[in-house]
């Protein structure tokens, strides 16, 4: 091996994190501390038509700045929120406030996300400051009304939060059943609300300048809800098309994903022969619930985040592994919420060849330290005893998964990154050895082969 590459100079990428969450508490408790102080007089809210300011907001709870304390956020998941999605959203809310929710981490709210912004950028700065670290944070857009995307590449643009060892995901809810009950008419609507400024700014640029701005550092399209929620519509050919589904029910998963990628396959074809970048399907997929999210998963993704639930189904945990889908794993949310540590299967997808990175979901909830990878890490090195050779791998595959552009992957995985085998693989920029790398491939062809033999019988 090179003597200056370790694990600790090539490069990594949290390719599952979520943008509100991406701080830690002791991180989120510091700026809110100083806000208090420093941003006091400033009108935060309005309620019932009266402005509300930070000091105003924080008497009320009959808390100053000196009072609060981690453990008055109350922001860490704990054993109560084991598959307990509900208590786990709750989270999210610092000091049970959803008031404080709304003020330091949503990018539109009374100050333009002013707070949310600021937060962001400390952490796209502790990224820089590592230099061999990167992420993709998931931004929210809903679908409730036309404008988000350009609200939300305003926010961006405005406060000019990026980093170059940052890409943005946007992550949509599957939350048609709320907007239902309020006064969007069909699931047709929601999709429009989603897709039809993105067909728009590729056709004109100039009709959405910050959006086709923003979009240049957008690598793809995440779904995400509570997937152990019972579904009690079926998608088959007797469900309604978009335009005809008023049901109040949620849709299923599998909607959800179809209609996800049959509108992302057209824009993509469109925005690919405008010469504009791309987006790729990364949904959450496989935390929790029915098997058959894994089958759409694997129909209509790139790569999914979790997939947890492939070790209930071995075939599909081997159609996942012959066709090398990306899963980014989070064995501390899981532990969390779904499964503990020691029964994770990430150790055994892993030595079977699966093509499977690390990532940390939410540091807010899950982690201690302002190097939450890091943490995700080190702790799987204890835990399932992973040798250098195994770190650098998955660090690795989380570069291949990631939606980084291909120049800057040459950049950190070598000119070749996208040959197969051993021809693929710099050591001096990864750190993997060729023989790690050649038994993976030299595998995954014996198992290719054997399956095309095994045709010519049939």
């Amino acid at each position: 091996m090179r003597f200056h590459r370790d694990f600790y100079n090539i490069r990594k990428v949290d390719t599952h994190i979520h943008a509100a969450s991406s701080m830690n508490q002791k991180h989120l408790l510091r700026f809110i501390k100083k806000k208090i102080k420093t941003d006091g007089k400033t009108i935060v809210l309005m309620e019932g038509g009266k402005p509300v300011t930070m000091r105003e907001v924080f008497e009320g709870m009959g808390i100053d700045a000196y009072d609060l304390s981690v453990d008055m956020l109350d922001v860490h998941a704990d054993r109560n929120t084991f598959h307990r999605f509900d208590k786990f959203n709750a989270k999210y809310n610092p000091v049970g406030e959803s008031r404080l929710r709304e003020i330091f981490i949503k990018t539109d709210n009374h100050v333009g996300g002013k707070y949310f912004a600021e937060l962001i950028k400390e952490v796209l700065f502790d990224l820089e400051e590592s230099k061999y670290q990167q992420a993709e944070p998931r931004l929210s857009i809903y679908g409730r009304c036309r404008d988000e995307w350009d609200k939300l590449a305003s926010w961006a643009i405005s406060h000019d939060v990026w980093s170059t060892n940052a890409r943005w995901l946007i992550q949509i809810p599957r939350l048609y059943d709320i907007y239902r009950t309020r006064s969007m008419k069909n699931f047709g609507e929601l999709l429009d609300n989603i897709f039809l400024p993105l067909f728009e700014v590729t056709n004109d640029p100039a009709s959405h300048p910050e959006l086709h701005r923003f979009l240049q550092q957008v690598s793809g399209i995440d779904s995400v809800d509570d997937e152990s929620k019972h579904e009690f519509v079926h998608f088959d050919i007797r469900t309604p098309v978009p335009e005809k589904y008023t049901d109040k029910e949620n849709p299923p998963y599998n909607y959800y994903l179809y209609y996800m990628y049959a509108n992302l396959s057209l824009l993509n074809a469109f925005r690919r022969s405008r010469g504009m970048n791309t987006f790729a399907l990364r949904p959450h997929c496989g935390e929790a619930g029915h098997v058959n999210h894994l089958v759409t998963g694997f129909l209509t993704a790139e790569s999914i985040a979790h997939g947890l639930m492939l070790k209930k189904v071995p075939v599909l945990q081997y159609l996942y592994y012959l066709v090398q889908m990306g899963i980014a794993m989070s064995p501390l949310s899981n532990n969390s919420l779904f499964v503990s540590y020691q029964r994770n299967p990430m150790h055994e997808f892993m030595q079977k060849g699966l093509n499977v990175s690390l990532s940390t979901d939410d540091p807010l909830q899950f982690h201690y330290t302002k190097e939450a990878l890091m943490e995700e890490y080190s702790i799987a090195a204890q835990v399932w005893k992973l040798s250098s050779c195994d770190m650098c791998e998955l660090a690795r595959n989380s570069v291949l998964q990631s939606g980084f552009e291909d120049k800057v992957k040459i950049h950190w995985l070598g000119p070749n990154f996208k040959e197969e085998g051993v021809l693929g693989n710099d050591i001096h920029r990864t750190n993997v050895p060729d023989i790690r790398v050649s038994y993976r491939h030299e595998a995954l062809v014996d198992e290719l082969t054997n399956i095309f033999r095994s045709r010519m019988f049939f």
